[in-house]
């Protein structure tokens, strides 16, 4: 009975865990993609389909942390964790933006198959060359975060919550 008991509060615990680290994803890939629809919208002037591209950064911020938490599950861009922090997080980003990468052109393929259109037609109506730069956009805003999340692994979630948000102890 106290087994069962343990087993559904672990359960518990780490259900909440991973729905705090789903929380943290999203708000940071949302606020980035947030800020590069309206930098968008301001180049091309278009300013007034802002709640169609605010809510599409908002789904792309809640797919994307999804891909990051499942592909972390799946072990997915260890190969570097016994290395420098820095290159660790720079392999993961590189890793994981492939993979949304990947979500994104199997979006697309979606996308064009609902309209009617062939596979051969859709891959030949994909802008393969958006999809590329979207990419190297993101590897390069999942730098910063994989280098938190390596900082999280390497030091553990505690000191590091300690060190960002709390003031050191006087004398110092």
């Amino acid at each position: 009975m106290q087994a069962e008991e343990s087993n559904k509060q672990v359960l518990k615990r780490r259900v909440a865990h991973e729905l705090e680290q789903f929380a943290i994803l999203t708000a940071y890939l949302a606020f980035f993609f947030c800020a590069l629809s309206t930098y968008s919208m301001l180049l091309l002037n278009k300013l007034h389909i802002s709640y169609f591209a605010y809510g599409t950064a908002l789904i792309n911020a809640l797919l994307t942390a999804k891909v990051i938490l499942i592909g972390e599950a799946v072990n997915a861009g260890r190969k570097f964790e016994d290395k420098a922090l820095l290159y660790s997080a720079a392999w993961k980003a590189f890793v994981f933006g492939w993979l949304v990468f990947a979500l994104h052109l199997c979006e697309e393929m979606i996308k064009y198959l609902i309209h009617g259109k062939s596979v051969a037609g859709a891959l030949h109506d994909i802008r393969l060359d958006d999809l590329l730069m979207r990419t190297i956009v993101i590897i390069l805003t999942f730098i910063p975060l994989f280098v938190f999340r390596e900082m999280r692994r390497v030091m553990g979630e505690e000191h590091l919550r300690n060190l960002l948000f709390h003031a050191p102890p006087p004398g110092s």
